[in-house]
C-alpha cells in the first residue's frame, strides 16, 4: 500500500518522463559536492551532481544543497538566470531526495557559505520514497543496520565512520606495499576448515557434489604460497565463523592476514607496531587518540607482557605452578575467582582455563596498545614452541582497550610436529569439539616440500575500527550487517 507521499512522487515521475528521461545514463561532472565547496568564487562552469538533500524556496529564488558520500554543496537557483521552464520543473518536479546535476558559477553567500549559482539544471534520477522527516532522521539501532544506505544519507556520524575505515584499510595497505609485500588471493571455499579454532560455515558444491567450507582464515593458504617463493604476502580476507554472536564478534567479518619469511614473532611485534602508528596517524591526524573514555598512545614503545606475570599480577596465581587443569582450578576456586564464563570449567583443558582467566579477569584492565606474549601452547596449534619451554609458544597478541586486536606468531614450520599437532585437534574434533580443526593433509605435504622460518599475523579491520572509535556494536563498523528478516520480509 502507497503512501499519499509515494503516490505523489509516481505522478510526478509519469509528468518527468512526458518531459525527458527520468534516470538518464550518465552526468560528466567536473568536482564532487566537497570539491566545489572548497573552491575560490568565481570560477566558471562548475559541473556537480548529487542527492537533493534540502530546499528553500523563496519566490524566485530557491536554494538547496545536493549531496554525496563525502560532503555536500548549497546551490542557488534563480529565476531570471535558469530560465522560467527550467525554474518551473524544479518548483513542481523536484523533491528532496531526487538526483540532479548542475553546471555555474561559484561564489559565497552573505552568510559565508559557499554556493554554486545555477545555470543550467539537469535531472538525474527520482527518489520514490521520500527520505525520513529531517529533524528526527534515523535513530533506532535495527533500522540503521537493516537500511544503512538510509542511515549514510541521514546520519553525519555514519558516513565519517565508514570514510574512516575505508581510509584505515588503504592506509594499511599502501604501508604493506611500500615494505615489498605483495596482495594475494585465497580461497573461500576449501576442503578443510583451517587457520584458527572456531566452528565453520558448511556448504554443498553442486558441480563436485562434495561438501566444503566457507574459511574460516586464510592463514594455511598464505603459508602454501610462502613455500611457493613469497617471502612477504598479505590478503584483506573476508571470513566466516559459525559462532555465537554479540556486541564484538559476528559470523563474517573481515581479516588482514599478512606473513614475512626469515623474521620471527618479535621482529613482527617490531613490523606491526610501526604500521598501526602509521596507519591511525594517517586516519586520526595524530598517534594519540581518545576512544571508549579512554586516552590512547601509539607513539613511542609499546610494552610487552607474559600471560605469566599478566595473570600472576592480577589474579595471584603462577600458572607455571600448576601443571594440570584439575590443580588449576582447584587454586581458582581456593581464591575465589569468579569466572563469569557459559563454560563448564570442569571440562576445560589446561589451556583454556588460563585463556578464561586472562579474558575474565586480565584483559579488560588493559589500555594498551600492550603486547601479550608467550600463549599455552594448548591455545595455539600452528605456533612455533618455544626452544627453551616446549609448552609455550612464539606468539603474541595486540591488545587495545581491552580488546584483542591482533594475534600472531612465529609459524610453525616443522611439518612433522605440525602433523602430530593436527592429530592432536583431529581426534578433539572427533570428540565433539566443533571449534577444532581436522586434518589437513595437503598442507601437511606444502609443509614437507620445505618452509623458511615465517612469522605471521591477523588483525581483524572491523574489530580494531570498533576499539579506535569506540562503538559499542560491532555492526556500527560493518556497512551492511546480516540481519534475522523482518516477518513483513
Amino acid at each position: 500500500m502507497l503512501t499519499e507521499q509515494e503516490s505523489i512522487r509516481r505522478e510526478k515521475l509519469n509528468q518527468i518522463r512526458e518531459l525527458t528521461n527520468p534516470y538518464p545514463e550518465r552526468y560528466e561532472t567536473s568536482h564532487t559536492p566537497k570539491e566545489a565547496a572548497a573552491l575560490p568564487d568565481g570560477v566558471t562552469d562548475v559541473r556537480v551532481a548529487g542527492r537533493v538533500l534540502s530546499v528553500r524556496r523563496m519566490g524566485k529564488l530557491t536554494f538547496g544543497a545536493i549531496g554525496d558520500i563525502t560532503g555536500r554543496i548549497q546551490i542557488a537557483f534563480k529565476k531570471d538566470i535558469l530560465g522560467e521552464a527550467a525554474y518551473e520543473f524544479l518548483k513542481k518536479q523536484v523533491d528532496i531526495g531526487d538526483f540532479i546535476g548542475v553546471q555555474g558559477e561559484t561564489f559565497t553567500t552573505q552568510a559565508g557559505e559557499k554556493t554554486v549559482r545555477a545555470e543550467n539544471l539537469t535531472f538525474l534520477g527520482k527518489a520514490l520514497k521520500p527520505l525520513p522527516e529531517k529533524f528526527h532522521g534515523l535513530i533506532d539501532k535495527d533500522s540503521c543496520y537493516r537500511r544503512r544506505y538510509l542511515d549514510l544519507i541521514m546520519n553525519e556520524n555514519t558516513r565519517k565512520r565508514f570514510l574512516l575505515k575505508s581510509n584505515f584499510i588503504k592506509a594499511a595497505r599502501r604501508f604493506l606495499e611500500e615494505e615489498g609485500y605483495a596482495e594475494i588471493e585465497t580461497p573461500v571455499l576449501i576442503n578443510k576448515p583451517s587457520g584458527a579454532l572456531a566452528k565453520p560455515f558448511i556448504s554443498h558444491h553442486n558441480a563436485l557434489d562434495m561438501e566444503v567450507y566457507l574459511r574460516i582464515a586464510p592463514e594455511t593458504y598464505l603459508k602454501r604460497a610462502v613455500v611457493g617463493g613469497f617471502t612477504k604476502v598479505f590478503e584483506f580476507a573476508r571470513c566466516f565463523r559459525n559462532e555465537g554472536i554479540d556486541a564484538t564478534h559476528l559470523q563474517d567479518f573481515t581479516m588482514l592476514e599478512c606473513y614475512l619469511a626469515y623474521a620471527n614473532y618479535k621482529d613482527n611485534m617490531k613490523f606491526t607496531q610501526r604500521l598501526l602508528a602509521q596507519a591511525v596517524e594517517t586516519v586520526f591526524g595524530s598517534r594519540t587518540i581518545e576512544a571508549g573514555g579512554r586516552t590512547l598512545h601509539f607513539e613511542g614503545e609499546w610494552p610487552v607482557v607474559t600471560f605469566r606475570d599478566l595473570i600472576e599480577k592480577d589474579c595471584g596465581i603462577d600458572i607455571e605452578s600448576f601443571s594440570t587443569a584439575e590443580e588449576l582450578l582447584a587454586e581458582i576456586i581456593r581464591r575465589d575467582i569468579k569466572l563469569e564464563t557459559s563454560e563448564d570449567l570442569r571440562k576445560l583443558g589446561r589451556g583454556n582455563l588460563i585463556d578464561q582467566l586472562y579474558k575474565k579477569v586480565s584483559r579488560p584492565k588493559l589500555t594498551g596498545p600492550v603486547f601479550l606474549t608467550e600463549h599455552p601452547i594448548a591455545l595455539s596449534p600452528l605456533a612455533r614452541a618455544k626452544d627453551d619451554n616446549r609448552g609455550i609458544t612464539d606468539r603474541f597478541q595486540l591488545i587495545i582497550n581491552g580488546a584483542e586486536v591482533i594475534n600472531g606468531y612465529s609459524e610453525l614450520v616443522d611439518p612433522i610436529e605440525q602433523y602430530n599437532r593436527l592429530l592432536v585437534q583431529a581426534a578433539s574434533h572427533g570428540s565433539g569439539d566443533e571449534e577444532a580443526m581436522l586434518m589437513d593433509k595437503d598442507y601437511i605435504t606444502a609443509m614437507e616440500y620445505g618452509m623458511p622460518p615465517i612469522s605471521g599475523w591477523g588483525m581483524g579491520i572491523d574489530r580494531i575500527l570498533q576499539v579506535l572509535t569506540g562503538e559499542e556494536n560491532l555492526k556500527d563498523l560493518v556497512l551492511f550487517p546480516l540481519m534475522r528478516p523482518l516477518e513483513e520480509e
